[in-house]
């Protein structure tokens, strides 16, 4: 059947129609129950395009060029004009400025991450140590049992070339080495933390107490055994509240980025203030007395019984087993955006405001020009590089004739620094005084080290 034309109305109703010509219609035409519509040469629509159930639900094409789709559009490649072209592999742009409200949901500028020495860089205490505390990398404490069979090393390792950290531009991380344990106690235990001051957090910009305002934990982390080890987050400021998290499972010897994003919550709080608000925990081992039933990825109240899920203890029964951490972070933002890498001194400098290495244990080192008080008693005092968090302590590396005063041109005594102390600190005018050094009253003096492990800092930790 080819063309028929019905009745003085003018419809036509064909299954099959050929035209070698133009077809004009000077009305609308419908289409209804047609799958495709396929043309060889150029459609011209002269007022515009629209598909849905009613003009525009879900895309209309204009005449003026302007498209407007309801729900989600795949397109492989957007070409802007001939400055622009977005594609999967991001975009591109030439001879023009983006402009962009926020990234990841938060400013556009300005320092991203809140942990300060997140890459390693800053060891002002040394580099290695079997001793607790803050003792190698700035800003980072550990932790361990009293009964462990053998202590634990901490230390700041060089990344090896060629891994994945070491091309993101990661060159130290910090190293957990298990000492070689006879047996396993229900109270053995092995973290390190992260104290967050809570004025930090406060400002950073997350809507803590909103679920739909969140942070985004990262790490770099390798084990030299295949496990999975947990950690958490805690609060301090009103009901402390914990969020547990997991690494996943490891392989041996192979380094893992981990991602955690975390909600806010109605139960959070942090204080305007600089103490400490929020501790991050990451544990190679916690024994059975601080672990239990817990759901982890979320806020829960703070349980000081159950901290963590029940541990593997593989890492913890392998003597000298391993455990490395770098490219520390923790953003505002649902999104784990690429580590902000800053520069040493930038970083020394943050460090500086909790920890000041004063003078190290290089052999003659000038500690400070002072003043004889007395004949025996010795005072000095300076400005710190740096605002620090509070009036700092004075801590000091002793030894016999760890340290030697000078006044009038000769050497008026050693001493071993036990008698160092410091009473006058704020937080921007440092002091130290000791009654061990001998000379004459109202003589100016010089210390110095006298010994490779000497050493005097001013401590303002969390």
């Amino acid at each position: 059947m080819g063309v028929q034309i019905n009745g003085d109305t003018g419809n036509i109703s064909a299954t099959k129609a050929d035209y070698s010509g133009n077809v004009t219609i000077g009305g609308t035409l419908t289409y209804e129950d047609v799958t495709n519509i396929d043309s060889v040469g150029l459609v011209t629509a002269r007022s515009g395009i629209e598909i849905g159930a009613s003009p525009g639900v879900a895309a209309s094409i204009s005449v003026d060029g302007n498209m407007i789709v309801s729900g989600i559009t795949t397109i492989s490649t957007v070409k802007v004009g001939g400055g622009v072209t977005i594609s999967e592999s991001g975009i591109e742009a030439s001879g023009i400025g983006i402009t962009c409200a926020n990234i990841n949901g938060t400013q556009i500028g300005g320092r991203r991450n809140l942990i300060i020495n997140g890459a390693m860089q800053v060891a002002q205490r040394g580099t290695s140590s079997t001793s607790t505390g803050y003792q190698t990398v700035d800003r980072i404490t550990t932790t361990t049992s009293g009964g462990i069979d053998n202590a634990c090393t901490y230390a700041q390792v060089n990344v090896s070339s060629g891994t994945t950290p070491y091309t993101n531009g990661f060159r130290k991380a910090f190293k957990i080495t298990n000492g070689d344990q006879s047996s396993i106690a229900t109270n053995d235990y092995v973290y390190f933390s992260y104290n967050f001051e809570a004025q930090d957090i406060a400002n950073s910009g997350w809507n803590y107490t909103s679920s739909s305002s969140f942070i985004t934990l990262s790490f770099w982390v390798k084990s030299s055994v295949a496990q999975e080890f947990h950690g958490y987050l805690k609060t301090n400021d009103g009901t402390a509240q914990l969020y547990s998290f997991s690494t996943g499972s490891l392989t041996a010897d192979t380094w893992t980025k981990v991602i955690k994003t975390i909600p806010g919550n109605s139960n959070l709080q942090f204080d305007n203030d600089i103490n400490t608000g929020f501790i991050l925990r990451i544990a190679g081992y916690m024994g059975t007395y601080r672990t239990g039933s817990l759901t982890q990825n979320q806020w829960a109240a703070y349980d000081s019984s159950v901290r963590y899920p029940n541990f593997t203890d593989t890492w913890f029964d392998t003597n000298d087993s391993t455990l490395e951490f770098t490219g520390l972070q923790l953003e505002v933002g649902s999104q784990a955006t690429p580590f902000e890498h800053r520069s040493f001194g930038e970083e020394l400098s943050l460090c500086q405001r909790y920890y000041y290495k004063h003078v190290d244990g290089n052999t003659k080192t000038v500690t400070e020009n002072g003043t004889h008080y007395t004949g025996a008693y010795i005072f000095a005092s300076f400005t710190a590089p740096t605002a620090m968090r509070t009036a700092p302590s004075v801590e000091v590396v002793t030894g016999s004739a760890y340290y030697v005063t000078h006044s009038n041109g000769q050497q008026t005594g050693t001493f071993s620094g036990t008698g160092v102390a410091s009473s006058y600190n704020t937080e921007n005018y440092l002091s130290i005084q000791t009654s061990e050094g001998g000379g004459t009253q109202g003589h100016a003096t010089i210390w110095r080290t006298n010994n490779a492990s000497a050493r005097i800092g001013y401590n303002a930790e969390l």
